[in-house]
């Protein structure tokens, strides 16, 4: 057995490599990335309990992390991936099969390394000592797993055709070759086990060798093998970079539009401007780029979260995974972690129905939960749905009028009645459970999506399921927007919102109980926003078909907003206006326009809730 069951868990503490933080660092990562590795391959185990190439997988992860955790001194972790591997090295021999417990057992010692990175990451940053629980119970279940399984000698005398090899038992071995040449043939003196462990070398360390020279030529050699070369960078660097190259854009732009440039303009210095202009959309294309990275990172752990939560509530659940290979900004996967969190747990929680009532309806009794997402011009779409009973659009509307959300006499759109359950506190369930039902939870959906930019849309049909449509930027640091005049003032439209732009007749505008404004458009009556009183700036027109109209839409409901003139389309690089900025309703951020101006980005969302509570 390998270190001390009882390990205390601040054996961490008085390691003397804690104090080369970038070796640590190195560890972090690596075992982090092996340990997503090994939660997707055991949810796939979790499906295909006989999956050979599975239990591979995730045996050489936890290989490779204790081989490492060896080399650093941490005995809990090497500890627990030890007897972790132990099992799996019982279940690659068929002398264990994998159950339900298997899986638990080992996703709770996959719990319980991301544990440990966390606590070794807050070390590297504060400097306290790591504060991890007691391994010993985690490490007695494991134990048990492994006391069950009978002795090789005792299956060997209970298989008396063994000695003649069947031309299956051939090819097993034949496919197991591979496998075993990770482990030494020969013995390795326990002081060196460790190193050995993590090199995968079956001789003597090379001489004049340094644990660390041994610790990194290990990885080299990984990365040799590991087909497309890349680096790890700080992920600060990479937003300063992205930053900085926002700035050369701007400082392009600047230089393109100067005026005095543009008086005594020679065609060789038109050309070179404009082989700039490309050479820095490259620059900023490729820096953009190098923060995308793939959605299938946020749909694996909901794939953990769906098998949790299915079993908790005891339902058959099947997750469908589409499209993982999108890629989008770093930072909107982050963010994106909580709401879709939400989404899937109301799904399984309130939209997908117990086996037996489904099979009462003449469906499967395991339901289908699907995520999915693609690009579709230039944004992102994620879809989430169920194939469950739906939304029922008379609780909610009961609901809504029970809390004073709706008047007796309303009659609302379909797609109003749906985003009602966006409201905070609003909840149709019967009864909380401690998974959901306080209704807490889908307006913070909401919160973040507008957050990002984006927009959610709500499809539902009775008996048949509910599907939520996200519509996210692809990224947080350039928009695509419309540059809009009011008086002498400049403001963005975000375009991902904008309907349509028109020029209305005198006999379209008119008022609501002598106070609201509305314009007829396409046969439906809209609201009116005047941009300049929002924002309390003289406007070239007063009369609203001497203006211009820019039809939005807002948490499912479209709006006129009402400027002077529109000056064009362009791609702006969004910057902070500062805390003392940050917090004015209708304002998203800034941006420097091509004359040096700053330019407001519109949040179309505050403009219109100030709007409808004035």
């Amino acid at each position: 057995m390998a270190g001390d069951p009882h390990a205390n868990s601040n054996t961490a503490s008085a390691n003397p490599l804690a104090g080369d933080p970038e070796l640590l660092n190195d560890f972090i990562l690596e075992s982090r990335e092996h340990l997503a590795s090994i939660e997707l391959q055991l949810l796939t185990l979790d499906q295909e309990p006989t999956n050979a190439e599975a239990i591979h997988a995730i045996f050489r992860g936890f290989h490779t992390i204790k081989g490492m955790a060896g080399f650093l001194d941490l005995d809990a972790v090497r500890d627990v991936a030890h007897e972790v591997e132990t099992v799996l090295d019982l279940a690659r021999n068929s002398q264990l099969s994998i159950t339900s417990a298997v899986i638990d057992r080992i996703l709770e010692s996959k719990d319980y390394l991301n544990g440990w990175m966390v606590e070794l990451e807050t070390m590297l940053q504060t400097g306290k000592n790591p504060s991890v629980p007691e391994s010993s119970v985690l490490l007695a279940s494991i134990r048990s797993l492994a006391a069950a399984t009978p002795s090789k000698e005792g299956l060997a005398a209970t298989r008396p055709d063994d000695k003649v090899p069947t031309e299956k038992s051939t090819r097993d071995e034949a496919e197991r070759a591979p496998e075993a040449a990770l482990e030494p043939k020969d013995p390795v003196p326990e002081d060196l086990r460790e190193l050995h462990d993590l090199s995968g070398a079956a001789g003597p360390p090379p001489e004049h060798a340094t644990p660390a020279a041994d610790f990194e030529s290990a990885k080299s050699a990984d990365t040799r093998n590991a087909g497309p070369r890349s680096i790890k960078v700080d992920t600060a660097k990479l937003d300063y970079l992205v930053d900085m190259v926002g700035e050369m854009v701007i400082a392009q732009s600047l230089v393109r539009h100067d005026p005095d440039l543009a008086l005594g303009q020679k065609s060789r210095l038109a050309r070179n401007l404009s082989q700039l202009a490309r050479i820095t959309d490259d620059v900023q294309r490729t820096a953009m780029s190098m923060r995308m990275i793939p959605i299938g990172q946020l749909f694996q752990k909901t794939a953990r979260l769906v098998r949790d939560l299915s079993r908790k509530a005891g339902k058959l659940v099947e997750l469908e995974l589409q499209g993982e290979d999108t890629e989008l900004d770093r930072n909107i996967v982050e963010e994106l972690a909580d709401p879709l969190m939400h989404m899937v747990r109301n799904s399984i929680d309130h939209g997908v129905e117990p086996p037996e009532e489904r099979e009462r309806k003449g469906k499967s009794g395991t339901a289908r939960v699907t995520l999915k997402a693609g690009h579709q011009a230039g944004h992102i779409l994620i879809q989430i749905s169920d194939d469950g009973h739906g939304l029922d659009q008379d609780k909610i509307l009961r609901k809504a009028r029970e809390r004073g959300l709706l008047d007796s006499d309303a009659h609302p759109s379909e797609s109003e009645i749906f985003n009602l359950i966006f409201h905070p506190g609003f909840s149709t369930a019967e009864k909380i459970t401690d998974v959901s039902g306080r209704g807490v939870g889908m307006d913070v959906v909401r919160k973040h999506v507008q957050k990002l930019r984006g927009r959610i849309d709500i499809q539902s049909t009775a008996g048949a399921g509910t599907t939520f449509l996200l519509k996210l930027p692809l990224t947080l640091a350039i928009i695509d927007g419309l540059v809009v005049g009011v008086g002498s003032q400049r403001y963005i439209v975000p375009i991902f919102a904008v309907r349509e732009m028109l020029k209305p007749t005198q006999d379209s505008i008119s008022t609501v109980q002598g106070r609201d404004e509305m314009a007829m458009v396409r046969g439906s009556l809209l609201p009116v926003v005047r941009l300049h009183e929002r924002f309390a700036v003289a406007s070239r027109y007063e009369k609203p078909w001497e203006s211009l109209l820019i039809v939005s839409e807002s948490g499912g409901k479209q709006f006129c907003l009402m400027v002077d003139e529109l000056i064009g389309k362009q791609e702006v690089v969004i910057k902070s206006l500062g805390e003392t900025m940050q917090n004015i309703t209708g304002v998203a951020g800034g941006a420097i326009l091509g004359d040096g101006r700053v330019g407001l980005i519109l949040d179309l969302e505050g403009l219109y809730q100030v709007g409808s509570r004035e």
